[in-house]
């Protein structure tokens, strides 16, 4: 299942913390015509690189399958960033 949405949450050194939704879909609807550049880019990064295009695209496909349930914390001084992914 590739996820729907993606969480952004920071708080900024003063204390106020801030909350970003992003949808995935409409996200990747926006993004589609830079796919169609980026299809055949990836296709000669592969023959470059002697990777298996079908081997590259399997584990694209296992990564983003992973992806839902993913949340990554940053905490540096009194700044903090929270990405959840689902």
């Amino acid at each position: 299942m590739i996820p729907l949405l993606v969480t952004v949450g920071y708080r900024r050194s003063d204390g106020r913390r801030r909350r970003l939704y992003v949808p995935v879909p409409p996200v990747l609807l926006v993004l589609s015509p830079l796919l169609l550049l980026a299809v055949p880019a990836g296709l000669v990064a592969c023959l470059v690189f002697r990777v298996s295009p079908g081997g590259a695209l399997r584990g694209t496909g296992r990564l983003l399958w992973a992806l839902p349930g993913t949340r990554i914390e940053i905490e540096q001084g009194r700044t903090a960033l929270l990405i959840s992914v689902r």
